[in-house]
């Protein structure tokens, strides 16, 4: 006999509230000789359970059919919070404890399996969403460890994914800020030689501010100025439903996954070289496993005429301020290229004024430096005199030289011995 809410009640290994499959495996285990901790282990439950099922023999059922499920009262409060994207059962329990409601997290879990089982059916109900040509595009990130230089470091990659011929364009960034993306969407807009009708995106918060469940989208507006300069719809996917964006979830997995696999890289100019090699040679040339087509052939022949002509249409960002701290080697960074500055500028905050094809550097209300915008990426972009004044060893604006590197170095740089 056993105890449920203060009553004995029998125990039988009938349809009960507990799974009664689990109660005779006990039995079954402990006949083959197994210990009560060894039971333990293999059924996911503590060795004093295994104990008081085994001393109440296979005659005695864990609760009744009568007995009320302890999170009854909780069913609704339960699935809202599911429908809002909680999915762990310990945070259930968290939540519930502070509403007053002790259970074990085994309990929670038994009241979130046949919503999980919902879930699971849902996902997979799911239709794939078919754009017409130049009508969409999808974009989002992903992060991956790389060997770069025999030394493992992170970056994060940018897909972008055409909806109609699931043409993709990757690149490489150093970072997750809205200027990534916005280059990250610029360059695939010159990939692919024109522009969609709109771009679908997640719920980042570079270019999202908020998506509430029941209400109107509510866009970076910065990221918003930037789809009016180009006259493009943007669409965010609905919350906890990464799915609407499938295509470039699939891409960025690919991505990751076939490009980017187990390699290592001497440098990431040479990374660089080996991902735009890879779209040309490998992803767009495959047969795609949805439409069973190559995906060039499918946006040769009916996506690239949908797609709207940049033509002489200036960058977003063709013209901007940026602040930098000038590097020990007298060099600023700027869209992962690197530029001269004087080097009495060691260690001090500039100001950038970065234009289509100009880069110049300002500091205290003066233009200390000028260059052209580099047209490659991972470039160092050096001005002679900026390296003549430190091998000279000459000090700039009153400061004294700090730096101190043997002067081979910088007779490389300018092509031969400086004297």
């Amino acid at each position: 006999m056993g105890r449920n809410r203060g009553k004995l009640v029998p125990w039988t290994l009938g349809d009960g509230m507990l799974n009664s499959e689990e109660a005779g495996r006990v039995f079954v285990l402990r006949k083959l000789g197994w210990g009560l901790k060894r039971i333990g282990r293999e059924l996911g439950m503590s060795r004093n359970t295994v104990k008081a099922w085994l001393k109440g023999g296979p005659e005695r059922c864990y609760g009744g059919p009568n007995r009320v499920a302890v999170l009854a009262a909780h069913r609704e409060w339960i699935r809202e919070r599911w429908r809002v994207g909680v999915r762990n059962g310990d945070v259930f329990r968290q939540e519930l404890l502070a509403k007053g409601v002790r259970v074990s997290l085994r309990t929670v879990e038994r009241a979130l399996r046949p919503l999980r089982r919902e879930q699971v059916v849902a996902d997979k109900a799911t239709l794939r969403f078919e754009t017409p040509p130049g009508k969409q595009m999808q974009i989002d990130f992903g992060e991956k460890w790389l060997t770069i230089g025999k030394v493992p470091q992170k970056r994060f990659v940018f897909v972008a994914t055409l909806g109609h011929s699931r043409r993709e364009y990757a690149e490489i960034c150093f970072g997750l800020r809205q200027r990534d993306w916005i280059l990250g969407i610029e360059h695939a807009f010159t990939y692919f030689g024109g522009l969609p009708e709109e771009l679908l995106v997640d719920n980042t918060k570079p270019l999202v501010l908020s998506h509430p469940r029941q209400g109107k989208v509510q866009f970076h507006p910065e990221f918003q100025a930037f789809c009016q300069h180009w006259g493009l719809r943007p669409r965010a996917c609905q919350p906890y439903r990464a799915r609407t964006k499938g295509k470039v979830e699939s891409g960025v997995g690919y991505v990751k996954g076939n490009a980017l696999g187990g390699l290592e890289f001497e440098d990431d100019a040479a990374l660089d070289r080996h991902l735009a090699r890879w779209l040309r040679e490998v992803a767009e040339v495959r047969i795609h496993g949805t439409t069973f087509e190559r995906p060039i052939d499918r946006f040769e022949g009916a996506e690239r005429m949908a797609l709207r002509l940049i033509g002489n249409h200036p960058s977003y960002l063709k013209s901007r301020w940026e602040e930098r701290k000038v590097a020990s080697d007298f060099r600023i960074d700027i869209d992962t290229n690197r530029y001269s500055v004087p080097p009495g500028l060691v260690g001090e905050v500039v100001d950038v004024l970065i234009e289509q094809d100009l880069i110049q550097v300002h500091f205290q209300d003066r233009i200390v430096a000028e260059h052209s915008v580099a047209t490659g990426r991972h470039q160092v972009v050096e001005d002679p005199g900026h390296v003549m004044t430190f091998v000279n060893g000459s000090a700039w604006i009153g400061r004294p030289n700090e730096i101190v590197r043997p002067l081979s170095v910088y007779a490389d740089v300018v092509g031969g011995d400086p004297w």
